[in-house]
């Protein structure tokens, strides 16, 4: 059985690496990682390990089935050449809008993203959950990925974008995306930091104590950090209301008030398809 589990590894990574190219924790230049959609592969991996050479590390957020935080998901020169590919788009100049949404063909940028996003799943460190290396063929153990494998390697992994830009106060109120998206959310935060909160009601979860509007609530707070990346799936995607209060007196974390600087949120997800989709010609 461990045999099968390692060739079954081995055809994965393969089919990375067919995909994206050969991963390499080489040095070298990143400024330009996000410049064009012909960047070269090989440096995927450059900032998918710490300084020390660690794999990236997930956490497993205690209490919301099916989230997940990579707090060092992008390095700071991969924070600063997406930021700048972002603003290369034009979206944003005049100061008009403070979104974009982008659906089907998404930028070259974009799609690195998402390459990076799936071999920081494939590659990193799952250290709150056990069982990771022995968990392919193993149906119960896929919890202890950050994404569900048919998730990860479905194709595109992500076709819709959304970029917002939030000022200091600016947040997003308590919601659960559409359901015209599929399971499977992906949320990258840069510039300044926030927290997250994460919200369900005590009685879908089986717990009538809750007394009143704010006490009938399960309240889990996530801080996000420049260059954090936030998977949700599941009952993470469909069953808890996520939002961002930066209004004044919101924004606590271990006791301290969180500085307000603008905010800028890449989130990437994939729509359903539709049943016409589905149904293969006779």
């Amino acid at each position: 059985m461990e045999d099968d589990d390692i060739d079954a590894r081995e055809m994965q990574r393969r089919a990375l690496e067919e995909a994206f190219g050969e991963s390499s924790d080489s040095g070298g230049d990143n400024d330009d990682e996000f410049e064009s959609s012909s960047s070269s592969r090989s440096s995927l991996l450059h900032c998918l390990k710490q300084g020390d050479g660690v794999p990236l590390s997930w956490e497993m957020v205690d209490g919301v089935k099916g989230l997940w935080l990579c707090r060092g998901f992008l390095c700071s020169a991969q924070q600063s050449s997406l930021l700048s590919a972002i603003r290369r788009e034009g979206w944003f100049d005049g100061g008009c809008h403070n979104q974009a949404m982008r659906f089907g063909d998404l930028p070259g940028w974009a799609v690195e993203i998402s390459g990076l996003v799936r071999e920081a799943v494939w590659f990193g460190d799952t250290s709150s959950g056990e069982g990771k290396e022995s968990s392919l063929g193993n149906h119960h153990q896929e919890a202890c990925w950050p994404l569900p494998l048919d998730l990860l390697w479905r194709e595109p992994l992500f076709d819709q974008l959304i970029v917002n830009v939030y000022n200091p106060g600016e947040g997003i109120c308590a919601h659960v995306d559409l359901m015209r998206f599929d399971d499977g959310i992906a949320i990258i935060s840069l510039e300044s930091a926030c927290v997250m909160h994460f919200t369900r009601s005590k009685q879908e979860e089986g717990n009538n104590e809750g007394q009143g509007e704010e006490g009938s609530l399960l309240r889990v707070p996530v801080f996000l950090s420049p260059g954090s990346l936030v998977l949700m799936s599941g009952e993470a995607r469909y069953l808890w209301k996520h939002e961002i209060n930066r209004k004044q007196g919101f924004q606590l974390w271990e006791g301290e008030e969180i500085h307000q600087q603008r905010r800028t949120s890449v989130t990437l997800r994939n729509l359903c398809r539709s049943p016409n989709e589905n149904v293969k010609a006779d």
